[in-house]
């Protein structure tokens, strides 16, 4: 049987986590469901202890010849009333005399033949722990007619600790440094409300029909399959998270009853109600140099966004916060778990798929990126500014901090292979790392205060200050010299930064190898004709981590029952962006 536990697993790719360190349970779901080579996986939360009889009842249901999902609730041991047993065993238990709390706390989930779906469609980002999921999970399952559901309420199959209930709803991460709060629980409270029927209808329909749900009894030493023919004999599975002034006995498939009124059929107002601000996540996500990553996306690049995150998620890259372009962003980006936040002064009228390289949207929204950059430089934290349509290799925060104070490091996009690599706008202001330091802090007031007089874009903005008009700073061929701040510029080596011009590397057929070859820390996906070829490119190239349709980052684990392709996902536009 393979266990899903909570703590940190021993594969080399855990289940995904929130920034917070708060897991995602459709991740959960997905590294159990990878174990294809396990007869039984059992999800359990890692404070749970299972007792023999868990072990007894599995065996037992692993015989039989159609697959199923087993549901269970575990005590507190706050209400243990019996002693062990001299052979070591726990003595018989009357389950009736200790009942479960009709909770989510403590659940066990146990099911067959993992390499076969779950249900008929797809688990949303819940945050596990934050209520919701549990029960979603058990209706949508039962909804599917996939599999049947056995319910071992009546049974008790594990224990949990008494001040679990405490840490659960202390409200706050694990590391105790950001506060959490109810909006964890909106937020799951939301993705149950607009995913499946859990808010909508009981399983089977209108018709209140459970022919896939069984209760598990115990006679002596032997297990019996009772078949459930009223919800109310399985108030545990069938249950909702019901008000606490319902009449208990209620038929739990009342239409009202469903969902509670706050499940939000908009989720503007939890997101609101995020109580991270940019300092509050400056401070938690920095590393010890006071270092951080810097993202910048709207809605028409969230999925390059996230295979962005996700790529430094594998790279254990996690000094990085997103600035959301828009609220849809934004909304996104916390059901995502990402250290997000809003800026105000953004466009509000970013365009989906007319937002690209020399449109005047794209010359509001690159402003956006020199400005945020300034704020976090002037809060005291270096920033490395990369857009999220550069793919990593490596991490190189530790070799541009190494290059020193009062120095300026940004990709070159000059795209011939001989000669110098700062001549005039080749600066690329897509990815550069800026110090906190007066020199830089200076020469970022002055590169802001051009590009708001300028009709262009931020880019041209970065090289005439920096560089001069025409390049008259410049310090032979890859350093201009900002005179008044004394602010060195280095136009990063092209074999280790590459653009998207540079050697053909984004044509060749294994460019992969071609920048291990060159050592490449990163690749920009610039250079190109338009957003929908971007995408195609990155993900033909195999440089894609992400998958849109499950909303998860693509794990080793999981790439043979990803359900993601490339083919047909994106046509051709004839824009240019850079």
């Amino acid at each position: 049987m393979e266990a899903a536990r909570t703590e940190e697993l021993s594969c080399t790719c855990p289940p995904g986590f929130r920034f917070t360190g708060t897991p995602f349970f459709h991740s959960m779901i997905a590294r159990a469901q990878a174990a294809d080579d396990s007869d039984v996986c059992v999800l359990v939360d890692a404070e749970v202890v299972l007792l023999p009889e868990a072990v007894t009842l599995l065996a037992d249901l692993s015989k039989i010849d159609r697959e199923w999902l087993l549901v269970s609730a575990s005590r507190n041991v706050s209400s243990f009333s019996y002693n062990l047993a001299h052979s070591a065993m726990l003595e018989e238990i009357q389950a009736e005399e200790w009942a479960a709390d009709g909770s989510d706390r403590g659940l066990v989930f146990a099911w067959n033949n993992p390499g076969r779906p779950l249900l008929a469609g797809v688990v949303p980002s819940f945050l596990y722990g934050r209520g919701a999921h549990s029960r979603w999970l058990i209706h949508e399952v039962l909804s599917s007619e996939t599999r049947l559901v056995f319910d071992a309420s009546s049974l008790v199959l594990g224990l949990y600790p008494e001040d679990s209930t405490a840490k659960r709803g202390a409200g706050s991460s694990s590391s105790g440094r950001l506060p959490g709060g109810s909006w964890e629980h909106g937020v799951n409270r939301h993705l149950a409300s607009v995913y499946g029927s859990y808010c909508r209808r009981p399983p089977g329909g209108h018709h209140h029909s459970f022919s896939m749900l069984y209760e598990v009894v115990k006679h002596s030493e032997d297990y019996m399959l009772s078949k459930v023919e009223e919800p109310t004999f399985s108030r545990f599975v069938t249950g909702k998270e019901q008000d606490a002034h319902e009449e208990v006995g209620g038929n739990p498939w009342n239409k009202e009853n469903n969902c509670l009124p706050d499940h939000l059929p908009s989720y503007s107002s939890e997101a609101s109600d995020v109580p991270y601000s940019l300092e509050m996540l400056l401070r938690f996500v920095a590393d010890d140099n006071k270092s951080v990553v810097l993202g910048v996306a709207g809605a028409s690049y969230r999925d390059m966004l996230m295979s962005w995150v996700c790529r430094l998620r594998r790279l254990r890259v996690a000094n990085f916060v997103v600035c959301a372009l828009d609220q849809e962003t934004y909304e996104f980006s916390v059901l995502q778990g990402l250290p997000v936040f809003r800026d105000p002064t953004s466009p509000n009228n970013v365009s989906f798929d007319d937002c690209h390289f020399g449109t005047q949207c794209f010359k509001r929204v690159t402003k956006v990126k020199s400005r945020i950059v300034l704020e976090i430089i002037r809060m005291g934290y270096n920033v490395l500014l990369s857009d999220v349509d550069v793919y990593w290799f490596h991490n190189p925060v530790q070799f541009l901090h190494s290059l020193g104070p009062a120095t300026f490091a940004a990709q070159s996009d000059e795209y011939n292979e001989t000669g110098p690599i700062n001549l005039p706008r080749r600066l690329n202001s897509g990815f550069y790392y800026a110090r906190s330091d007066s020199a830089t802090i200076t020469a970022m007031e002055m590169v802001v205060k051009h590009a708001a007089k300028s009709n262009s874009s931020e880019q041209p903005s970065f090289y005439d200050v920096l560089c001069g008009k025409e390049g008259v700073n410049r310090l032979g061929n890859d350093r201009c010299l900002e005179p008044s701040t004394n602010l060195t510029v280095v136009f990063l080596d092209r074999d280790l930064f590459p653009n998207g011009a540079y050697k053909g590397l984004w044509g060749r057929h294994d460019m992969r190898s071609a920048c291990k070859k060159l050592g490449c820390f990163i690749i920009h996906n610039n250079w190109v004709n338009g957003r929908k070829k971007k995408l195609w490119r990155q993900m033909e190239s195999g440089l894609w981590d992400y998958d849109p349709g499950f909303r998860m980052c693509l794990q080793s684990w999981g790439e043979a029952s990803s359900s993601f392709t490339v083919a047909e996902q994106f046509h051709a536009s004839d824009d240019m962006e850079s």
